[in-house]
């Protein structure tokens, strides 16, 4: 018997679940877990609520909450999302307990104490109208990688990992200001020491699947730079040293932690002891949007703990909608809750199962789900069990017939019955759980055939006892799907055991042992049933709905012509260029607008001009916006020039110098 530690990647508690986070995360963990106890092994499968950090705290200033209290909000709405959907964790928790406290500030202290975390100077942005400094998402701007939208510490397009003081054009989300740079210090973790380690631990992982060994790989190249572990804010777990006030952990530091504390109140509750579980075999199931979270900066703090590294990081690729990226700022978006008002979750597993293997992106649509619920579901498995069952009772008064004198058909079927479920076993202990799944529907769908080929509704006038070896087999299969399935669709499964008079699916190995003769089943009841295109044409009415209004809301956010009269735009030219010290995209320049004296302008084109090639260019440049310093240098005024190409907006050679756009 093998100890398993099974986790899922901690849900931020800023908002409730969607389908992709059942699809990444905690599905493929619970068809995971739910196997490995039906085959013996002894499953520790946790989870918490990421409560800590920036999102929850900007959510709540957006609200004039508390954070506490979007985090209890949202934990509760996760929680019923995760037992909606028939997720099998053995402890729940969140990053807000005390105990969770305990561990992250011990772990954090064991660190210090060994010389492996360290004071470390360094510059900030600080918003001076808000009077502190801006950790993470309190900052937006422009990725320096490709230009696009991004917040403090991650642009999602690109998919880089950001230092807030890297964002071209930053401004304070809270106020708009655009922030200054200032020296302050935090605590950094020797992550560089154990570059070696974590490369020979991606390297060598046989388990690692190629999707995160890839990825990590690709990170490393690089190599590696010490890792900043706290924040200045309010909202998060205190540093546990007395010269440290008012900074918190970083959320990348105690949030990985959430493993632990949420086994050790597990522990706690039961008596048992989780390390058992995590020195034997530890899973961690995640998003690919974290792989390198996992797979390099946790390791390396387990490593610098003298701690066991985690033997399998699963990460599931992405699920888009109807063709599109799921936004939840636009509403483009399904929500657990509401799918399962109106339809069973073990639809939803098993579309999200079936669809797509995990190391691949996927789509949700709702015409393929509709066709896989009537073509699969309905059709192939729920009419196979559905017409066992009620021959059964029709032909042989609800009880396993005989079986003997059988056709060369009905041993080839045999087979297929009794090696299903170490096919299904092999592909879920290989972590290729849409492969057992359609290896689970190919063997429904022979039966299918073979039911139909056998024709008992003729062959009980004509031949009696091939009907009975027709339904022999037939209800074979029946129990067979029962166990096979429980890891995919619980429910389901039990509901087929229930008809078939079986107490529970507990032991994967009793799949193969066959009914008896004379075994009593109950009467049937349709398991699947089809969805009419009214009831989808409703659903894609609603979600093109959300998404309208969501436009229509947004529609807020348009200016008057009296508020675009407020932007004074002018002609320029550049004067001088210079190379600003230490930046690799700021140039600082000085820009005739027709007044007195230049403006001294700070603008992100180092990357695309050289100094040179900006001087006599004429430019258009925003000329009241409030002065700011960046990367210390004062800055009166922006260049326009688009997000991605870095390519000017230059005016027609006529436009005077000063002259107002208008």
């Amino acid at each position: 018997m093998t100890k398993i530690f099974i986790s899922c990647a901690l849900p931020y508690a800023n908002g409730p679940c969607h389908l992709g986070h059942i699809r990444s995360t905690y599905l493929p963990a619970d068809i995971y877990a739910r196997y490995n106890r039906m085959i013996g092994n002894d499953v520790l499968l946790v989870c918490a609520t990421d409560e800590h950090g920036t999102p929850i705290a900007v959510k709540a200033d957006k609200e004039n909450k508390k954070p506490i209290e979007i985090a209890k909000r949202y934990h509760d709405l996760i929680v019923k999302d995760v037992e909606s959907m028939n997720i099998s964790l053995d402890n729940f928790t969140r990053t807000t307990d005390e105990i969770h406290y305990e561990i992250a500030q011990n772990f954090f202290k064991d660190l210090y104490d060994e010389g492996l975390i360290y004071r470390q100077d360094l510059e900030q942005l600080y918003c001076p109208n808000c009077n502190k400094f801006l950790p993470d998402r309190y900052v937006e701007g422009l990725c320096p990688v490709c230009g696009s939208e991004a917040r403090g510490d991650h642009c999602e397009k690109c998919g880089r990992a950001l230092d807030p003081t890297e964002l071209d054009e930053p401004h304070c989300i809270t106020c708009g200001t655009t922030p200054i740079i200032k020296d302050t210090y935090q605590y950094a973790f020797k992550l560089s020491e154990f570059e070696d380690d974590l490369k020979d631990y991606i390297a060598n992982n046989e388990n690692l699947p190629a999707n995160v060994r890839n990825y990590a790989m690709n990170w490393l190249e690089d190599g590696l730079n010490d890792w900043t572990l706290t924040r200045d804010m309010d909202w998060g777990i205190p540093v546990p040293l007395e010269e440290a006030k008012g900074k918190v952990l970083y959320v990348w530091i105690e949030a990985f932690l959430g493993y632990i504390s949420s086994a050790a109140q597990w522990s706690r509750k039961t008596g048992n002891k989780w390390e058992e579980y995590w020195n034997d075999f530890v899973v961690h199931f995640i998003g690919k949007d974290i792989i390198y979270h996992h797979s390099i900066f946790w390791p390396g703090l387990l490593k610098a703990h003298d701690c066991k590294l985690p033997d399998m990081i699963y990460a599931g690729e992405f699920l888009s909608l109807e063709g599109e990226k799921m936004s939840t700022s636009k509403n483009w978006v399904i929500w657990i809750a509401d799918f399962v008002k109106d339809f069973e979750p073990d639809l939803l597993r098993y579309f999200l199962t079936i669809n797509a293997p995990l190391n691949k992106d996927s789509d949700f649509s709702w015409d393929d789900f509709q066709r896989r619920n009537n073509d699969e579901l309905a059709d192939v498995i729920g009419n196979f069990l559905h017409r066992t069952f009620t021959f059964t009772r029709k032909f042989f008064d609800s009880k396993v017939p005989e079986y003997k004198n059988p056709s060369e058909e009905d041993e080839e079927f045999r087979k297929a019955i009794q090696e299903l479920p170490d096919a299904v076993g092999e592909y879920i202990t290989n972590f290729e759980f849409r492969e057992g799944l359609l290896e689970i529907f190919k063997v429904a769908k022979k039966g299918n055939k073979y039911f139909n080929d056998c024709e008992p509704w003729k062959a009980v006038k004509e031949d009696m006892q091939k009907a009975a070896n027709c339904l022999h087999l037939s209800n074979q299969l029946a129990k067979t799907l029962a166990y096979v399935l429980k890891p995919y669709l619980p429910t389901k499964a039990d509901e087929i055991a229930k008809i078939i008079n079986l107490n529970n699916l507990d032991d994967w190995e009793d799949a193969k042992v066959p009914l008896p003769e004379g075994y009593e089943i109950n009467k049937a009841k349709p398991l699947f049933k089809k969805i009419d295109d009214d009831v989808i044409d409703e659903e894609k009415k609603k979600l093109k709905e959300n998404l309208n209004e969501n436009e229509d809301e947004n529609m807020s956010d348009l200016i008057s012509i009296d508020d675009f009269d407020e932007v004074v735009i002018k002609i320029g030219q550049v004067l001088e260029a210079e190379k600003i010290e230490k930046s690799d995209k700021l140039l600082k320049l000085q820009v005739d607008i027709g007044e007195e004296k230049p403006r001294q302008i700070v603008a992100g084109l180092a990357k695309f001009y050289s100094p040179e090639e900006l001087v006599d260019r004429k430019v258009c440049v925003v000329a009241n916006l409030q002065p700011a310093k960046l990367f210390g240098t004062l800055s009166e005024g922006m260049i326009l020039a688009t997000g991605e190409s870095g390519a000017l907006l230059s005016p027609d050679e006529n436009a005077e110098i000063g002259e107002r756009i208008q």
